[in-house]
C-alpha cells in the first residue's frame, strides 16, 4: 500500500500506516471533530443573539489563536451532506453497541438538527407561525457550494418545515434542483423553481440564504426593494455580514448578529444623541 500511494503523497501529507480499527476510527473522528466545530460555533451564535454580541467579531477574535484556527469556525444553518452526519451518528450507534452513552457526540447531532430549524423560528417571529398568503424566495438548497448534493441539506429541512405551515415557496440553486426534486418527491410540486436567482425573490415577502454560493455573495439591493415589498433577508450563512443595511428598506436577519431593525433604531438613537451632544 505505501508503495502504490507513494506516488499522490507529497512531503506534508504523510503517509500513516496504522492498525484496521485505528484506521477506521480515525476517519470518524476526524469528521465527528469537524462536526462538532461547526455545532460549536452555531451555539456561540446564538448566546451572540441573546446578549448582544456579533459572532463575526467573535470568530475573528477566537480564529486568531493557532490552537484555534478559522477553519470550519463559520455559523449557520446547520452542516449536511453525506459524511459529517452520517459519522457523528455511526460513533453514537458505536458507543451504544459497546453499552455506553457518547455524550458529545449525541448532543453534537442533536444540537445540529435543532440548527436547521433556526432560520425557520426567525421566519415565526416576524410573520406568525401561519404563513398562509407569504412567499418565501430561498437561495441555495445543496448542503453546501460546488455540488448538486441535497443529503442531509438544511434547505429540505426549512422546505418542508415552511410547506408544513402553508408557506409559498420559490427555489433556486445553480446545480441542485433536479436532485431537489428527487428529494421531496410529491412535495416538490408545490415549489417553483426558478431560472435565475432573483426570479424567485419577484413578489416575495422574504428571501432565505441557505448556501453559500460565490454568485450569492454579490448582492444587487436595489432588485430586491423594486420586486419585494417590505423586503427581508434572512441570511443563513451571514453572506452579507459586512453589508450595510440601514440606508436600504432591506431588514436584514443574520446568525448570531443583530437584525438591521435594531441596527436601525441603535443608528437612529446615536444620531439624536449627537444631536443633544451637539
Amino acid at each position: 500500500m505505501t508503495e502504490l500511494y507513494q506516488p499522490f503523497v507529497t512531503d506534508d501529507h504523510r503517509l500513516i500506516v496504522m492498525d484496521e480499527k485505528s484506521a477506521e476510527l480515525t476517519k470518524y473522528a476526524a469528521n465527528a471533530f469537524l462536526a462538532t466545530k461547526i455545532t460549536f460555533m452555531n451555539e456561540v451564535a446564538n448566546f451572540c443573539e441573546l446578549v448582544g454580541a456579533d459572532v463575526d467579531q467573535v470568530r475573528v477574535g477566537i480564529g486568531s489563536d493557532s490552537r484555534i484556527g478559522y477553519s470550519f469556525i463559520y455559523p449557520g444553518a446547520g452542516y449536511g451532506g453525506s459524511c459529517f452526519p452520517k459519522d457523528v451518528r455511526a460513533l453514537v450507534s458505536m458507543a451504544e453497541e459497546q453499552g455506553v452513552e457518547a455524550h458529545i457526540f449525541s448532543a453534537v447531532e442533536r444540537r445540529n438538527q435543532e440548527q436547521k430549524t433556526v432560520l425557520l423560528n426567525k421566519i415565526a417571529e416576524r410573520f406568525g407561525d401561519d404563513l398562509s398568503g407569504k412567499k418565501v424566495a430561498i437561495w441555495g438548497l445543496a448542503f453546501k457550494p460546488e455540488t448538486d448534493d441535497v443529503r442531509e441539506a438544511s434547505a429540505l429541512v426549512m422546505i418542508r418545515g415552511l410547506l408544513a405551515r402553508n408557506a409559498t415557496i420559490a427555489a433556486y440553486d445553480p446545480e441542485a434542483m433536479e436532485t431537489t426534486k428527487v428529494d421531496l418527491g410529491e412535495l416538490s410540486s408545490r415549489l417553483e423553481y426558478t431560472k435565475d436567482m432573483y426570479d424567485a425573490v419577484v413578489d416575495a415577502d422574504a428571501l432565505l440564504v441557505m448556501t453559500e454560493w460565490k454568485q450569492f455573495r454579490d448582492l444587487d439591493v436595489s432588485h430586491l426593494i423594486a420586486n419585494m415589498d417590505n423586503p427581508v433577508i434572512i441570511d443563513g450563512r451571514n453572506l452579507w455580514h459586512d453589508h450595510d443595511f440601514t440606508s436600504t428598506a432591506v431588514k436584514y436577519v443574520g446568525i448570531g448578529r443583530h437584525s438591521s431593525d435594531i441596527s436601525n433604531d441603535m443608528s437612529k438613537a446615536i444620531d439624536q444623541l449627537e444631536k443633544l451632544v451637539g
